[in-house]
């Protein structure tokens, strides 16, 4: 009995046991169910009204999540602003770099001398001319290589323009991480309280018996600007050389700003006008790049008036000159004026410029004819020119007559076979036989070659060598700093210069030589 009422015992606290161990479980349950609905909650943002009651405690802990959240993004958004910042730094430095900028500039000037040596602008054929494989110019520029390394417009290539935006960048970026903060500190000056520091400076004395007044009188009589407070002086002079270097970057900024819109907004041709004749100016006009616009100055048109040579005693071309007069439509001739080589006309942002001249046609009689113009061709080009044509056979009893011509003076006769017949000035009016025929040379009318231009960015090229020069000689004035500390009878002065520290300490040495010596009382008596 006792034996069954223990087991019984036994087996009624193992029910008590089992079912408070799954009470704990059911509890334990529940906990866990309320903590997932407490997340939810909080990332619905309480979109979700549960209306059980085991949901209702999870409102009051969903706030910390959501504050946990908000400040991990601030935390995070942060840690990206301070990447992106300290890679701009690094980028600045870079691109800052004295090296990186003189290699830059190396690179420009070899490709600006190739430009130099080699014709910009040219169509294909003439390169295929100028520069064949087999002779090579420099043994290295045939056509092929001009041609592939865009080395025909040379200054509107992407990588010279590349070189100008990178070397631009490098002006920038040395502007704002060296020379802005040079500046800053430059005007963000104090007076100095500590002998110590006063003595330290490159030029340093000590004054007894002196007066600190006094030696700010004869400051700013040297062209510093004096502050003065209390027993203590600052004088300065000679800021602007510190904000040189910075219009010096400006200058060169505008000047290839200017360069880039002219070589990408302009405007230029060349054209051949005969004698007598004109020609509408925008139909010798090509655009340089896609920043072009017309201009009504096209519309306008060069009329030649008359086209000359001077020559030496020898017979060389010694300088050519072209009578042109600018018309327009409705207000008739604007200006008239006589170019030649380095004295171009310039009307409305056009340049016209004296370049190159030809020998258009010449007027001759066969017999009794009539006189009749037979059109020069260009022979050879170059220095010594050389212009021809040919009276067809046939043509007025005419059997084939060459004439040769190497200026507008003179000709020279060949027969049909090609042999030499005579000389004949241009206008004597006494015939030449060739072939049984008489043969008259009446006239010569010779063309004029002008480059023109319409270039917008010109004047702010030149307003940007204007600000480069000016700048460049600003930049040579020291920036000269002074500090002067008043301790009872005597000055302790000391200053600095960012260059000629020489000159620099000459000029303060003289400065303080000046300042009168104060006697005390005691020593006078």
């Amino acid at each position: 009995m006792e034996a069954a009422l223990v087991i019984g015992s036994s087996a009624h606290c193992s029910c008590v046991i089992h079912s408070l161990s799954s009470s704990a479980q059911i509890v334990q349950r529940r906990v866990v169910a309320n903590r997932l609905r407490t997340v939810r909650f909080a990332l619905n943002g309480g979109a979700r009204g549960n209306k059980s009651t085991n949901s209702r405690p999870s409102v009051s802990s969903a706030p910390p999540l959501t504050s946990e959240i908000s400040q991990n993004s601030k935390k995070m958004a942060v840690e990206s602003s301070s990447l992106w910042r300290k890679l701009l730094k690094k980028v600045l430095v870079s691109l800052s770099s004295f090296k990186l900028a003189i290699a830059e500039l190396v690179l420009i000037a070899a490709l600006s001398s190739i430009g130099t040596v080699i014709d910009q602008g040219g169509v294909p054929e003439f390169y295929f001319k100028a520069y064949p494989e087999d002779h090579p110019f420099l043994g290295i520029f045939s056509w092929k290589v001009i041609l592939a390394l865009n080395f025909d417009h040379i200054y509107t290539a992407p990588y010279f323009l590349g070189l100008l935006a990178l070397l631009a960048a490098s002006l920038v970026a040395c502007t704002s991480t060296r020379q802005v903060p040079l500046v800053k500190v430059a005007r963000r000056w104090s007076f100095m309280k500590n002998p110590a520091g006063i003595l330290k400076m490159d030029a340093a004395e000590t004054l007894p018996d002196a007066s600190l007044g006094e030696l700010g009188v004869l400051l700013s009589g040297n062209g510093y600007e004096v502050f003065s407070e209390g027993s203590c002086l600052y004088a300065f002079k000679g800021l602007a050389g510190r904000l040189a270097p910075i219009g010096v970057h400006a200058a060169l900024l505008l000047i290839m700003g200017g360069g880039l819109v002219s070589a990408l907004g302009g405007y230029h041709g060349s054209v051949t006008i005969p004698e007598g004749l004109d020609l509408r100016l925008g139909d010798g006009l090509n655009p340089n790049g896609i920043l072009a616009t017309p201009s009504p100055t096209m519309d306008l048109n060069i009329h030649v008036n008359k086209f000359y040579i001077e020559q030496y005693p020898n017979g060389q071309v010694k300088q050519f000159f072209s009578d042109l007069s600018i018309t327009d439509a409705k207000e008739g001739e604007l200006l008239r004026k006589t170019i030649s080589v380095n004295n171009p006309l310039r009307i409305a942002g056009a340049t016209i410029y004296q370049t190159d001249w030809g020998i258009s046609t010449v007027l001759v009689r066969i017999d009794d004819s009539e006189p009749f113009n037979l059109a020069m061709a260009p022979l050879r080009k170059g220095d010594n020119k050389l212009f021809g044509t040919l009276i067809p056979e046939g043509v007025l009893n005419s059997k084939g007559i060459s004439i040769l011509a190497r200026d507008l003076e003179s000709v020279v006769v060949y027969d049909k076979k090609g042999e030499f017949v005579g000389v004949r000035r241009v206008g004597s009016q006494k015939p030449i036989e060739v072939d049984g025929v008489n043969l008259v040379v009446d006239d010569m009318i010779g063309s004029t070659g002008l480059e023109v231009k319409m270039d917008p960015a010109v004047p702010v090229v030149y307003a940007g060598f204007g600000a480069l020069m000016f700048t460049t000689c600003i930049s040579y004035l020291s920036h000269s700093q002074i500090w002067a500390l008043q301790k009872g009878s005597s000055i302790i002065v000391g200053g600095k210069s960012n260059r000629a520290k020489l000159s620099f300490e000459q000029e303060l040495t003289g400065i303080l030589d000046s300042v009168p010596e104060h006697v005390p009382n005691s020593a006078a008596k």
